[in-house]
């Protein structure tokens, strides 16, 4: 079957407040839960129990009513991340992995706030960097949801004001895709590097990384590796930077290529997704024959994709940023 259509559906979680932003400060610390306050302890996981409820239920006024006022007053992202999971953590048991009080001193907003968690050097510590971070006391605390339809992993943001925690910031993710998780990922990346399949390896890295960092702005040592690997493994081919395209010569043609990544399927698998330019997409037949070139162009070259993807997408991007995409299944690629 080969679908067309028009955008991929992205979900924006959190935003934090830009403020004036200095170097003059005193220097952050972070707790880890052994070394914090009981009371404090107690009202950061109280706090998480109540979002969390509230998440499953698919309340948002109650969450929006107990965030922080930056966060209140830009909630939407916040509230469409939680409707569209809430039937899929709906009836799950959520239990606390970890939880970290960070105290950033101060009377103006951080250029670059930096916690190191933990023993210095101990495979338990933990790190998070944040830029643009006002002065204050957070909490931060991830939760993993199991008993639901999808293992889930939740991470929230507190800031106290008071004698309360308030939601300043919700991220949530599947903790696996289909049966398998971050690790079962990392695992099959390393075996795509050693068939010398660059490319299909780089991308489960990718997967990999998505499935187990909680948050883009934490760090561990297994994380770290995990990072190391993935950028060891980035093909030349592949941009890192939209801005910035890499031409790719396929079959004989030069594209050039604006983004590469992967989304999950409805089947618990990976689809592949490339963005490149062109000039012109009004004529939407001839860009669907464009697409469907490319995919073959691209799967002749790369035959390694056919194993490791379900699909592969095109998306030809036009100089004004719309884009046209089309789908094709590679048991369907001839």
């Amino acid at each position: 079957m080969i679908r067309t259509y028009s955008r991929l559906l992205a979900a924006l979680v959190l935003v934090i407040p830009t403020l004036l932003v200095t170097s003059a400060q005193a220097a952050e610390s972070c707790y880890t839960a052994p070394e914090m306050d009981a009371s404090a302890r107690a009202g950061i996981e109280s706090a998480v129990q109540q979002l969390f409820s509230a998440a499953a239920a698919g309340n948002t006024a109650a969450m929006q009513q107990n965030s922080i006022a930056a966060i209140a007053n830009s909630f939407q992202g916040i509230a469409n991340v939680v409707q569209a999971n809430k039937d899929k953590i709906a009836g799950g048991q959520a239990h606390i992995r970890n939880e970290w009080l960070l105290d950033a001193p101060g009377t103006q907003a951080y250029e670059r706030a930096e916690f190191f968690c933990g023993t210095f050097n101990s495979l338990q510590r933990s790190s998070f960097v944040i830029p643009g971070l006002p002065p204050g006391k957070y909490a931060i605390a991830i939760q993993d949801i199991t008993g639901s339809k999808q293992p889930f992993t939740i991470t929230y943001v507190l800031q106290q004001e008071g004698s309360q925690w308030k939601l300043a910031g919700y991220y949530a993710k599947p903790h696996q895709l289909g049966p398998h998780d971050g690790l079962w990922y990392w695992v099959q990346a390393r075996d795509y590097k050693k068939q010398g399949s660059q490319h299909a390896s780089f991308f489960y890295y990718l997967q990999a990384s998505d499935l187990l960092a909680p948050v883009n702005f934490m760090s561990t040592p297994q994380l770290e590796k995990l990072y190391e690997e993935q950028q060891a493994a980035l093909p030349k081919d592949i941009p890192q930077n939209p801005q910035q395209p890499v031409p790719v010569t396929l079959n004989g043609q030069t594209y050039n290529i604006v983004q590469a990544f992967v989304v999950p399927d409805e089947k618990q698998g990976l689809n592949l997704v490339y963005r490149y330019s062109l000039p012109d997409i009004s004529d939407q037949v001839k860009t669907f024959q464009q697409n469907m070139a490319f995919i073959k162009a691209l799967a002749q070259q790369y035959p390694e994709y056919k194993q490791a993807f379900s699909s592969i997408v095109a998306r030809a991007v036009a100089p004004n940023g719309q884009d046209f995409g089309t789908q094709l299944p590679v048991n369907e690629i001839k």
